[in-house]
């Protein structure tokens, strides 16, 4: 569930943070998970990363298509090969206090879809993608519906 998909329109977007906009029902697998799985996922769920947690879903990395796609050229047996052994460690993560803005600068600055927000101890909440801070802009651009009231 997203935040901004119930907002009703003319919110300050300067002032929205990831918590707006991050998906928090997230996608994620452990560390020993088959590569063949992580495609699975990725293709049904039309994924371009999936997080890799460890025990109480801390963040331990994540896979990417193009780490998948590495796999692939370099000819690796994806039913034996797990996420551990491809997936990037320490990825960047934002959190839910985190502004828009610094998220976008993020997404745009290292050419991401989407980044893992954490809390405090590492804890995967939740995913932001453009697309979401797509529709947080646009959503805020919008005229709040009028409100009438019949005091009678």
């Amino acid at each position: 569930m997203r935040r901004v998909e119930y907002m009703l329109g003319g919110e300050n977007f300067n002032k929205m943070t990831a918590s707006h906009f991050m998906e928090s029902d997230v996608h994620c697998f452990v560390e020993n998970a088959s590569a063949v799985l992580l495609i699975d996922a990725m293709t049904r769920g039309g994924f371009g990363s999936l997080p890799i947690v460890a025990s109480g879903k801390v963040l331990v990395g994540i896979v990417s298509e193009y780490d998948l796609l590495n796999a692939i050229m370099a000819g690796r047996d994806l039913k034996t090969l797990t996420a551990k052994e491809i997936m990037t460690i320490d990825p960047v993560t934002v959190t839910e206090e985190t502004p828009a803005a610094d998220i976008m600068a993020i997404l745009q600055a290292k050419h991401f879809i989407r980044v893992p927000v954490v809390d405090e101890e590492g804890v995967l909440v939740g995913v932001v993608a453009r697309r979401d801070i797509l529709l947080g802009f646009r959503k805020s651009t919008e005229k709040a519906p009028q409100m009438a009231f019949n005091l009678l």
